[in-house]
């Protein structure tokens, strides 16, 4: 069939089974949001969308995977705001708290509460959010698009929650809570808000506190200062939360078929505000694209459409700069650019934190800002009457990355892909890697980046910036969407034929023929070691195009695409493990903490071991903890000059690697678990009382398959996995439309009492995947398929009989709600 057909309404309403759910709500439109700002210039009018009208057909086939039809981005956001609220409102409502600053009031007033909850109404104080919401500069500001999708998204979300009522939630995780409530567009911003600075200015929480002048007195002082130096802090900051990704693109002459393929695998949070949400948008004749997206965000961030697939994984660019600030003599709050004296700006927040008898109490904290940003105090950073310290995030002026992801999404090529990105240049802190039908693969930090360039860095200082000199502010490209950024031109891209892949490695070795030399330090380094996972990942495309791994033929097919994914190799443990187990044997045994520890059958499990990280690898655990303690050391070093196999070989002359295979028995052995235990019985995740094994391990050690698991517990193993795998897509872009397969690890639903709640999660304990089901005939051959319609129409109420109530989240706005269902047959 065409590609781009779609059924009539009365073919879908003949299907047996289709269940059609319609809500019709009446809404006097808001002043001030019926016409929404414009969007960038050059990008034309707001459509002209007339009266304030909501209409979204909500599709589910099996997994509970939601196909948003609707004619309008409005209509379309409102749609997955009711979706997504089905499956996981208590999750989102949980982290509107914490954005929100209300921590303290309604889940307790920690110290770790409160802390949160000022730097959270700093963030709110400052007016990012209204700023973007008032229009903003129009490089800065969301287009009409983008807010219609925002807008709809919340109103989705809300309809949802009023239909259900709070008290009678399914999800029993947030039932009644006081905490839940209806949201606006400022919720949902602010949440996105936060989410762009996580590798940013979020890790500056506890320094940020803790700035207060040297004159203050100590009453007024701030928090804690934290002991940990700029370098630390970077650390942190780049970690971003331990979150990573696997991305290959594959072009044709990689592929059998000559084809385009994308293998997407982040490795995120397996609970909270930071889990995919697998979704499938159209707007007839503008967009049709499925995959999976943040909490929060109404659009697809990894999938694909008929032309092109992507994905994305965790960049080592830095997303901020401290500066070192020299103050004015005598006055700690102001400070000197070109021997200019510049005043710091001192913003009180105050939040609201129960009392001892429960009643709200206010308490305020000052934060100190400057143009270079907020000041910071830590242990290398100190606030003296000389000197003050101030990061400066990219990110926190970020309107454009909504944008940028909607114009992907409505991508038909790498080339239109790479426009998106070049005209919006909101990607906050990933590559991005991709393919598409024509067999062309692509990779780009195309992200934003301060601009400081290696000779700035060589004047000013780095990581610690001069302050005083505004030769050391970020500079400007003329291709550069806002000042202060990188432009494209400056950016490190790649576009073969062949291939493309980050594992979270910079982009020096994106492909190993082709290195990514001379670009600022900034953004990544080069000629550097890559790390045992970011090695297997390059070495497995190598394997399979010379036929050298465990599959027949060579090149890559979609299913053979999946079986590398699920190959659970261990690269560290293929390194080493066969002179450790001789070092093993000859010593016998070693002493630990002035314990002898036994190490004969240590050896022969590790000897006997797979190499894999499979349920039925039995070793595993102790490769996990032997590294753990330190034990992976390497007698050759790395050379650039053999990126892909060096450093290797096990230094065994070094008295740390036997001590540290005697700890990681002795842990074993102390948690009261078998040395040759699977690693099924090990790692698992406990839903509702059903115990689901997993596989998979720690990128650390060379697996692909990243699973982060809990440490070793006594009797447990490592019953929790923290990150990892999660949505996991593998795309095949053909001239004849695309075939793709996924599975969300975690399942599509966090409420336990959904069907959805760890469907999944049992596939992909048995490395089984699920169809996207992308095509119109696909969907409808589905024997899951439901169909609901859902709808806020203002013209609607007027036909008399509905009854009417406030909507809290627009003061003094009249509505109307009828609910009514039809049943058109059953199977």
């Amino acid at each position: 069939m065409d590609r781009g057909s779609h059924v009539t309404t009365s073919a879908r309403r003949s299907l047996v089974g289709v269940v059609t759910i319609a809500l019709v709500l009446a809404l006097v439109p808001v002043p001030g949001l019926a016409a929404p700002p414009a969007g960038r210039p050059g990008q034309g009018p707001p459509a002209d969308r007339g009266p304030l009208v909501y209409d979204a057909e909500v599709r589910r086939t099996e997994f509970g995977i939601p196909h948003v039809k609707a004619d309008d981005y409005g209509s379309l956001g409102f749609g997955v705001g009711y979706a997504f609220a089905e499956d996981n409102l208590c999750t989102f409502a949980r982290r509107l708290v914490q954005v929100n600053a209300e921590q303290a009031r309604y889940l307790g007033a920690t110290e770790a509460n409160v802390r949160s909850d000022l730097f959270h109404r700093w963030l709110i104080d400052r007016g990012t959010v209204d700023d973007l919401l008032a229009g903003g500069d129009g490089a800065l500001a969301p287009s009409a698009d983008a807010r219609a999708l925002t807008r709809g998204y919340a109103a989705g979300y809300s309809h949802y929650l009023r239909s259900v009522g709070v008290d009678d939630l399914p999800d029993p995780t947030c039932r009644g809570a006081a905490w839940v409530r209806e949201i606006d567009e400022r919720d949902v911003l602010r949440h996105q808000s936060v989410s762009l600075i996580r590798a940013g200015l979020s890790n500056f929480q506890a320094a940020m506190l803790a700035a207060a002048p040297p004159t203050a007195a100590p009453e007024a002082a701030a928090m804690p200062v934290p002991a940990e130096d700029p370098t630390d802090t970077i650390a942190r900051a780049q970690a971003a939360g331990a979150i990573g990704s696997n991305a290959y693109g594959l072009g044709r002459e990689a592929t059998v078929a000559g084809t385009g393929m994308v293998l997407g695998n982040p490795h995120f949070p397996w609970q909270g505000h930071d889990r995919f949400y697998q979704l499938h948008l159209t707007i007839p004749g503008e967009l049709d694209v499925i995959g999976a997206s943040l909490y929060g965000n109404p659009i697809v961030n990894i999938g694909h459409t008929d032309g092109v697939a992507w994905s994305h994984t965790v960049s080592t660019a830095q997303r901020f700069t401290i500066y070192r600030l020299a103050l004015v003599p005598g006055d700690p709050t102001s400070y000197l650019v070109d021997g200019e004296p510049r005043e710091m700006v001192a913003r009180e927040v105050t939040v609201e934190v129960p009392g001892p008898d429960g009643a709200l109490q206010e308490r305020s904290h000052t934060f100190y800002e400057t143009e270079f940003g907020p000041v910071i105090q830590a242990g290398q950073l100190p606030w003296t009457t000389t000197t003050a310290f101030a990061v400066r995030d990219v990110n926190v002026t970020n309107g454009r990355a909504l944008d940028t992801w909607l114009e992907m999404n409505k991508a038909g090529s790498v080339a239109e892909l790479r426009a998106a990105m070049d005209r919006w240049q909101g990607i906050p802190w990933v590559n991005t890697i991709a393919a598409d039908a024509d067999g062309r693969a692509y990779y780009g930090d195309h992200s934003a980046v301060p601009n400081v360039s290696l000779q700035q860095m060589a004047s000013c200082g780095f990581p610690v910036m001069d302050g005083s000199r505004s030769a050391c502010a970020w500079a400007s490209d003329p291709d550069a969407a806002v000042p202060g950024i990188f432009g494209p031109s400056n950016l490190p891209q790649l576009e073969r034929d062949d291939h493309v892949a980050n594992m979270n490695n910079s982009h020096w070795l994106t492909n190993p023929a082709a290195p990514l030399e001379g670009f600022s330090p900034i953004i990544g380094s080069e000629r550097s070691n890559i790390g045992l996972r970011a090695r297997l990942g390059q070495l497995m495309i190598e394997q399979r195009l010379a036929g050298e791994d465990e599959q027949d033929g060579t090149g890559f097919t979609l299913e053979r695409l999946q079986t590398l994914m699920f190959n659970n190799r261990n690269h560290g443990a293929e390194l080493v493990r066969d002179d450790l187990v001789a070092l093993c044997r000859s010593a016998g045994s070693v002493v630990v903490q002035g314990v002898t520890v036994d190490l004969a059958e240590a050896c022969d499990v590790l000897a006997a071991w797979d190499l894999r990280v499979d349920r039925d690898s039995r070793g595993a655990h102790l490769f996990r903890e032997f590294v753990g303690a330190g034990g992976l050391r390497f007698a050759v070093p790395f050379s650039a000059a053999d990126p892909l196999r060096t450093p290797n070989t096990l230094n065994t002359a070094d008295p740390v690697v036997l001590t540290a295979l005697g700890t990681a028995v002795r842990r074993v052995q102390q948690a009261n678990l078998p040395l040759d235990a699977r690693w099924g019985d090990l790692q698992y995740v406990v839903r509702n009382g059903e115990r689901i094994e997993i596989h998979g391990g720690a990128g650390g050690e060379g697996v692909f398959n990243v699973i982060s698991s809990v440490p070793l517990r006594a009797n447990l193993g490592y019953p929790e996995v923290l990150a990892g795998s999660s949505f996991v897509m593998a795309a095949e872009l053909t001239p004849d439309g695309p075939r793709s397969r996924a599975i969300l690890t975690y399942s599509q639903s966090a409420n336990p009492a959904s069907p959805h709640y760890a469907d999944q999660t049992r596939r992909y304990r048995d490395k089984q995947w699920i169809d996207l089901r992308f095509e119109e005939a696909d969907i409808l051959a589905d024997p899951a398929l439901t169909t609901a319609r859902v709808r806020l129409d203002k013209d609607a109420c007027k036909a008399g009989g509905w009854q009417r109530f406030e909507l809290p989240t627009f003061a003094n706005q009249g509505a109307c709600v009828r609910w009514f269902a039809t049943r058109e047959g059953a199977r």
